[in-house]
């Protein structure tokens, strides 16, 4: 039971007693009052005043928030009140409200409450911008205690868990949201300011398909089939542009069925973006225009600390190739960059065991991920990638077994991922078949299934296109300099929360 506690209890008893006098605890029709930031402002001259008490009568002004702080004093209290630019101090006396009315919430007023203040602006002797009441009335009673306001809410769990709570306490949370706002509004803007035109595609998919991973899987009930929450929305707006719309973008929520770490939750957000009669080239330069976009529109300065590194994200981005990468980053070898058997036991050398059924591309991807991904911290364009880890990318015509690919790394991290989209619907149709080999030979659960109807699709047409995506939340988390992406996720994915009863230490981790 959620209310038994004893000091909600006794919060709950208080409510009561309220509504015994009758003061309705949770009243409607209660208007925001001026936000304390405008009212601090506005009332700044009254510290200025030469007269012994500073105030001004003459002003009326009406301030609403949730109690931080209460001192009682017998016939007189102030309190702080918290709104969504920060702190204000309040006065209330048993002289200046309704009669009885200071004796009746005394003690029934707590922190944690919403308030509503009505009064004039005055100077306490201490030099504090102070609202002297002559209403205050209860907006909604709060049941449940804060935490003990000297620790705050310090632990992560409950403050993923209840981010509501975590926001309360710790109102600079709010900060990294707000930016994340902006970031998200920004991007939008910047490519419907180049004509790109935003849609919307399906979230159920009657197959995975549009990126190698793990599908949540649900059961459509009045059609009695499955239905696969999309992993990404790319096979979709690639049917609009066979269809004639020649620059697509969605900004929305993937679902993917697998770990979760600092970097990875199971539903996150990316823009996804294609462009007919583009290439990857011009991807990797509207990319570097989207940085210098968001950079200008929220003042921040080319150089941005992340964690102990200093990034550094002035036009243009370093560019290099996957093999190159693998040589002059990683420090592998070349010849055993381009040799299977070489590789894999390259890999066993340091300690990495590999499925020797993998392709050279793959293996290459495994030598990527150990070797290079780590280093590359400025922003850095990593291009040609490996064709068997590229299904729905273009070859290069210069090499078939390079696909027209990138990806964009920042901090050791992948940030997005664009390429020349392949719109031969005969290759397309033998790698959604190798993938599919792939997936029964090896069963990997990520390969790709074959989708006949988009293979159609692209038999129809479709004009040399180029798309990308780029990862919301990870972009958020360099621009904020944040290390967890349950710090840029209002929800973040948890554990079940195991009852207290039911652990046998009660003061173990669930997560």
């Amino acid at each position: 039971m959620i209310f038994e506690n004893q000091y909600i209890q006794e919060r709950i008893k208080k409510t009561e007693i309220l509504r015994e006098e009758g003061i309705n605890p949770y009243p409607n029709q209660i208007k925001k009052g001026t936000p304390s930031k405008q009212f601090i402002s506005e009332c700044a001259y009254i510290k200025e005043m030469d007269a012994d008490e500073k105030k001004d009568m003459s002003k009326s002004y009406t301030l609403t928030g949730r109690v931080k702080f209460i001192r009682i004093m017998g016939k007189a209290a102030f309190a702080k009140l918290e709104d969504a630019d920060g702190l204000v101090q309040i006065y209330y006396n048993r002289d200046d409200l309704p009669e009885g009315y200071y004796n009746k919430v005394k003690k029934l007023i707590e922190v944690g409450d919403i308030v509503l203040a009505e009064g004039y602006p005055f100077v306490t002797q201490t030099g504090e911008l102070t609202l002297h009441c002559k209403r205050f009335e209860i907006v909604s009673k709060a049941i449940s205690p804060l935490p003990e306001k000297f620790h705050g809410l310090q632990d992560h769990e409950l403050r993923y868990r209840q981010r509501y709570l975590d926001m309360i306490m710790n109102p600079e949370v709010k900060d990294n949201f707000i930016m994340r706002s902006k970031i998200v509004s920004l991007v939008r803007r910047f490519f419907e300011e180049r004509s790109f035109l935003e849609v919307e595609t399906p979230m159920m998919h009657p197959i995975p398909g549009g990126a190698n991973a793990k599908p949540f899987i649900t059961h459509h009930n009045a059609l009695g089939i499955d239905r696969y929450l999309r992993v990404a929305p790319e096979l979709y707006l690639k049917r609009l542009i066979v269809g004639g719309m020649e620059a697509v973008f969605e900004i929305n929520r993937n679902f993917r069925n697998e770990g979760m770490d600092h970097t990875h939750n199971p539903e996150f957000t990316m823009i996804e973006f294609y462009w007919a009669y583009h290439t990857y080239t011009d991807l990797m330069e509207i990319t570097e225009a989207l940085f210098e976009y968001l950079f200008e529109h929220l003042g921040l300065p080319k150089t941005l600390p992340y964690g102990d590194l200093q990034i550094d994200f002035t036009n243009p981005f370093a560019k290099v190739s996957y093999i190159d990468a693998l040589t002059r980053i990683g420090g592998i070898p070349h010849e055993i960059t381009t040799d299977k058997q070489k590789a894999i036991r390259y890999l066993a050398e340091h300690h990495i065991s590999v499925d020797a059924a993998l392709t050279l591309g793959q293996i290459q991807a495994e030598l990527f991920d150990e070797f290079v991904e780590p280093k590359l911290i400025n922003p850095t364009f990593i291009t040609d990638f490996p064709i068997d880890i590229s299904p729905l990318a273009r070859r290069s015509d210069k090499n078939p077994e390079i696909a027209e690919r990138f990806e964009l790394f920042i901090a050791g991290k992948e940030i997005a991922n664009g390429f020349s989209e392949l719109n031969d619907p005969l290759d397309q149709y033998e790698r959604f078949k190798a993938q599919v080999a792939a997936k029964d030979a090896t069963g990997d659960d990520e390969a790709m299934h074959m989708d006949t109807d988009y293979v159609k699709a692209l038999s129809y047409g479709m004009a040399p296109t180029a798309g990308e995506g780029i990862g919301i939340d990870r972009l958020v988390m360099m621009l904020t300099n944040q290390h967890s992406i349950r710090d840029v996720l209002l929800f973040p994915a948890m554990k079940p929360e195991v009852p207290r009863h039911e652990i046998a230490n009660p003061d173990q981790k669930t997560e």
